[in-house]
């Protein structure tokens, strides 16, 4: 059942994206029957979605900052399980890219869903700025203004807002990663495209910064990979600075067999990233990473669906090889839960190209991270279906995305991305980089060939 928010949200969209902030009695619900991020803290009536009671930020035992992550809840088992047989029991809480996964491989995919647990948290101060930005945030055509070191439109009235508290979400201001990624052939061969170590930063959420200080640039996400292998990519590098003017997004490559930097003309949208070795595109990234100027995004509103969520399990195997499967990743280390997420639709505007012209996305209420879409191709076929998965990360505290990847249901082609099961650390939190290692001349001294 759509809740009365759901039913104020969809009918602001379809009037259009909201410019303005809420007023200062609708922000107030932050602080009573909303979470200080603006999902709804009162469980469900059928009890199977507890309450929000502040998420968790104690440390998991025997976890080591900087290491490998623990799992909180390495004693839950699975409340039933999703297959092929059982399906249409459970359709109306399914994406149309996961009844598509069920039916295509019905002998090896499966859905595990666990108690669920509301682990969604964030520093104080990440809360503070939250609250401030719903009175003062606001939408100038595609583009926030306005918002600063916290989640920009907690009480979100269009597709737009949504997809935007997707992009500047909680996920830590500096941070390292070790990761391997696979494309899986439609024949079931786990192909290596990157084996790379990377460091990222959110100016938005300098804890000392402010608006204005950071208008002045506008770059909300910075990145910069450096590869190891496989062999034929060992030394190549991609640095990425992302803009909230999708416009001004910029990055560069340095390619080892010309041994120079160049930068990339359209670093956006449905163009084949370096990062993945080309396999993914940019706006795939983490199920989407991209310019909101393409589409016209309509929200469809809150439902209750199945999603990965508190993937911490899938972060215990210490090879890749256990996480894998023959055309996706292996069911047994998935943990699903039921959760209330916001639904948007995006459809390619008049004018625009784009390889999937209809996209639709499933977003976390409680983290504001889009954890599933799928994607349509011009003949109205569902063509991929993308999945991320959050883990808890009480040294945060938040709920970063951990792996990610997509099923393309035509070609059968799969791709996983971000594994840390063969990595000695997770995800580790750093203190903050110096802008400038972000940068084209960082990135050719780093060259190694």
């Amino acid at each position: 059942m759509i809740s009365r928010i759901t039913l104020a949200a969809a009918l602001a969209a379809a009037v259009g994206p909201a410019l303005a902030a809420v007023s200062a009695d609708e922000a107030a619900k932050l602080k009573s029957e909303l979470t200080p991020f603006g999902a709804e803290k009162a469980g469900n009536k059928e009890g199977t979605i507890p309450a929000w009671t502040g998420g968790t930020t104690r440390p998991i035992p025997g976890e080591q900052p900087g290491g490998r992550r623990g799992d909180p809840f390495k004693d839950d088992k699975p409340l039933y399980s999703i297959n092929a047989k059982n399906l249409e029991q459970h359709a109306a809480k399914l994406t149309d890219g996961q009844k598509a996964l069920l039916k295509k491989y019905p002998d090896s995919y499966r859905i595990d869903v666990y108690p669920t647990q509301r682990t969604a948290a964030a520093p104080q101060w990440v809360y503070d700025n939250t609250f401030k930005n719903a009175t003062r945030a606001k939408l100038a055509g595609d583009i926030v203004e306005g918002a600063y070191g916290g989640i920009p439109f907690p009480i979100a009235k269009s597709g737009a807002e949504v997809m935007w508290n997707h992009m500047l979400r909680w996920r830590g201001t500096s941070w390292e990663f070790n990761v391997t990624q696979y494309q899986i052939t439609a024949d079931g061969k786990a192909v290596l495209t990157t084996d790379g170590r990377a460091e990222q930063q959110m100016p938005y959420y300098f804890q000392d910064g402010s608006p204005e200080a950071f208008a002045k640039s506008n770059d909300f996400w910075l990145i910069r990979l450096v590869n190891a292998g496989p062999p034929i990519r060992a030394g190549e590098a991609i640095v990425g600075r992302e803009n909230l003017d999708g416009s001004k997004s910029q990055g560069w490559v340095y390619l080892t067999g010309q041994r120079r930097v160049r930068k990339l003309p359209n670093p956006c949208c449905d163009t084949p990233t370096p990062a993945a070795a080309g396999v993914m595109s940019f706006d795939e990234i983490e199920v989407w990473t991209g310019r909101l100027d393409r589409f016209d995004w309509k929200l469809i509103g809150k439902q209750e669906m199945v999603i990965p969520y508190n993937a911490n399990r899938f972060l215990q195997p210490k090879t890749d090889a256990e996480v894998l499967s023959k055309n996706h990743f292996n069911p047994d280390h998935m943990r699903w839960e039921l959760h209330r997420v916001w639904v948007v639709e995006a459809t390619l505007r008049p004018g625009q190209r784009h390889q999937a012209p209809k996209s639709r996305y499933y977003c976390d209420e409680d983290t504001w991270i889009c954890v599933l879409g799928d994607r349509w191709d011009a003949n109205g076929q569902l063509w991929k279906t993308l999945w991320a998965q959050t883990f808890v990360a009480p040294d945060l505290p938040g709920n970063p995305i951990g792996s990610f990847g997509f099923n393309d249901l035509i070609s059968g082609q799969a791709f996983v991305g971000n594994l840390y099961n063969a990595k000695p650390s997770q995800y580790p939190i750093k203190p903050r980089f110096p802008d400038n290692v972000f940068s084209p001349d960082a990135m050719a001294g780093e060259g190694v060939r």
